[in-house]
């Protein structure tokens, strides 16, 4: 299915769904799965780096992006499942804060991306049509398994933007 076939856009996902193109969701999900290892010699060599004070350096960006490509999958899961009860949000500070992946190497962080891209690609390839229309609530906002699905694309790009803009300087 494509974003087109969105039957609404909920407000707040919505800055990451205008991202991405009128693609079908298996296509885009399979091109983004790669969309940082362009930048593998800058996430390299900007990996410490903190634009201000208090923000988080490469490393723990892309920490956050496997973070919340993860938890949006879970998500899709259970409005796919049609979870009755409300999904909870999370605090991406306490996350980041306790994930350690200034510890970690760019390589692996990178490699760890790649895995859970693959696993929401299996995951959105098992639900049907019916399922990618269900609607539940994640964190306060009704969304579709559609809209999630789009969500985890267009916040993979919105962090890439944000590497390219703030981070990669000269």
């Amino acid at each position: 299915m494509k974003k087109s076939d969105l039957k609404f856009i909920p407000n707040f996902y919505d800055r990451y769904i205008k991202l991405v193109d009128d693609i079908e969701l298996i296509d885009g999900l399979k091109k983004s799965e790669t969309i940082f290892e362009g930048f593998t010699e800058k996430l390299t060599t900007y990996q410490e780096y903190r634009y201000e004070s208090g923000k988080w350096t490469p490393k723990e960006l892309l920490q956050h992006v496997i973070d919340t490509e993860r938890i949006l999958a879970y998500r899709a899961l259970c409005i796919s499942r049609l979870e009755p009860k409300a999904l909870l949000g999370f605090d991406e500070n306490t996350y980041a804060k306790n994930a350690y992946a200034n510890n970690r190497s760019i390589k692996d962080l990178l490699n760890e991306f790649k895995i859970v891209r693959q696993s929401t690609m299996v995951l959105f390839k098992s639900f049907n049509e019916d399922m990618l229309h269900r609607v539940g609530i994640s964190f306060e906002t009704k969304i579709s398994t559609l809209a999630l699905g789009f969500t985890i694309i267009g916040h993979a790009k919105h962090h890439l933007n944000i590497l390219e803009e703030r981070y990669f300087v000269s």
